[in-house]
């Protein structure tokens, strides 16, 4: 039976129509169906920010948590259950400003205009989730949101003027009233939502179990199992791809619980980035530090680990980083569930080890010990949210300075994210010094053989890849590299 999907937006309970397609954007619903035009299409793959709303969910003490995200590749259906800003809705209903876009007027912030709508959003979930504006935070709210006039300085002006009247505005007198519609929601979705249409299914479950059973039953076909839509959404908009039924993970709890532990900590496969990031911290800064480049705010609200390793990418950034920290998956079907370390999961370029009917439910990452060292680099034409040339990984436990045990992972080297396990092998037992390290550096060149693409050449590749564990073997010599002492 087909179940309407259902969001809130302007005060309204929205329902979806049965003709609207499996694979409709956001973008597309608002511009297409509703009319509302302020939205903007510019690169259609989540990178210039033009398209950018907000969403709005309850947090688990039942607050309203603001989210801005790129509508042109989040699919409609993942609205369900959820609250939809957009530029359009910012306006007074005396046909006045909204502080965020009062603030723009006044700091001249709007150059040709194009870009205005998503910046403004940006900021509007910026205001929305803080009490006052810092320029670091400030400047990584809006680095997803590209200008192409080049006129940022007056757009930062207007994050922090937007705070000059304090944050008592409409949207934050109907957060109680909004509130009670999302719980409403939420208590009147007894069954997992199934939004059939001609052209395919969207699939929503509310339990791994009933996940299990969806996958179980599913007709042959390309199914997609969508988790936050950050790589789908590009088979859509830039392949043309339709897939006979679309499964999203969004609405199952148990895939978005983090669990620390004393040695490890555990996150679902359907925790976002954003979820995810303090305890990603707290396993390394290092890591943090990563993840904070490999997408924007919105690009980090909406994307999850488990969706970055399921897909099978060589050039995933989070892939060598758990696999040098020991990382474990749990792998679930309606069979029951098995486990396997992250690296053997990866069988060839975007092939698993997934079995028919299975999904991935979480992965475990060990804590660095006492006397381990752990340096993660990227390295990207530009330094922010650009697809790495090459992603390098290092965790060394050691005894005094000599290596008890080594893992040395990297991406873009090769069609699988790897592990270098000669070059492990020549460290073990060595001083950690940059002179006797030469012999794993060296062996590099064993255990790889770069591809050349439009990122990198294969030869700057290795050599990059050589330099960047020469770089963390100083770091380590001059304790410049982070271990678990100074990382708490």
């Amino acid at each position: 039976m087909s179940e309407p999907t259902r969001f809130v937006s302007r005060g309204q309970v929205m329902v979806v129509g049965p003709d609207v397609s499996h694979t409709m954007t956001v973008l597309e619903y608002l511009r297409l169906r509703l009319r509302r035009t302020g939205s903007k299409e510019g690169c259609a793959e989540g990178d210039c920010g033009a398209c950018t709303v907000v969403t709005g969910e309850l947090d688990d003490k039942d607050r309203l948590r603001y989210r801005a995200v790129n509508a042109c590749i989040l699919f409609v259906h993942q609205l369900d259950g959820k609250a939809l800003f957009t530029v359009d809705d910012l306006a007074e209903p005396d046909g006045g400003l909204h502080t965020v876009q009062q603030a723009m007027v006044e700091a001249h912030a709007s150059q040709c205009g194009f870009c205005t709508p998503g910046f403004v959003m940006s900021l509007f979930a910026y205001f929305r989730g803080h009490d006052k504006a810092d320029s670091e935070s400030l400047k990584d709210a809006l680095a997803g949101n590209l200008c192409r006039c080049t006129g940022y300085r007056p757009i930062l002006e207007a994050g922090h003027r937007m705070f000059d009247g304090g944050r008592d505005d409409r949207f934050a007198q109907e957060e109680a009233a909004l509130a009670a519609q999302l719980t409403a929601l939420a208590a009147d979705r007894h069954r997992m939502l199934r939004h059939s249409t001609p052209e395919g299914d969207f699939i929503a479950p509310r339990s791994t179990a009933e996940l299990a059973e969806a996958l179980d039953i599913l007709p042959a076909g390309e199914n997609w199992l969508l988790a936050g839509g950050t790589d789908l959404g590009l088979w859509v908009t830039k392949q043309g791809r339709v897939p006979r039924s679309i499964v999203y993970l969004g609405g199952i709890a148990e895939l978005k619980r983090i669990e620390e532990r004393a040695d490890e900590t555990e996150i679902g496969a359907a925790v976002t980035y954003t979820d995810a990031f303090d305890a990603i911290g707290r396993l390394h800064p290092s890591f943090a530090r990563m993840v904070r480049r490999l997408g924007s705010t919105q690009i980090r609200n909406s994307g999850t680990l488990g969706g970055n390793i399921a897909n099978g990418s060589p050039i995933g950034d989070s892939m060598p980083a758990l696999i040098a920290l020991g990382a474990m998956l749990k792998l679930q079907s309606k069979a029951g569930m098995r486990t396997m370390p992250l690296e053997e999961f990866f069988l060839g370029y975007r092939k698993t080890a997934l079995k028919p009917g299975e999904f991935v439910a979480s992965v475990t990452a060990k804590k660095p010990g006492p006397q381990s060292r752990v340096g993660i680099y990227k390295l990207s034409k530009r330094f922010d949210q650009d697809i790495s040339a090459v992603l390098a990984a290092f965790h060394v436990a050691l005894d005094g300075n000599v290596v008890k045990e080594a893992r040395l992972a990297y991406g873009g080297m090769a069609g699988i994210p790897a592990r270098a396990k000669q070059a492990e092998a020549a460290l073990a037992g060595r001083p950690f010094t940059p002179e006797s390290i030469e012999p794993a550096v060296a062996a590099l060149a064993a255990d790889f053989t770069p591809m050349s693409d439009m990122r990198a050449s294969a030869a700057y590749r290795l050599l990059a890849a050589q330099n960047l564990l020469r770089k963390f073997c100083v770091e380590v010599s001059t304790g410049k590299a982070i271990g678990v002492e100074a990382a708490e």
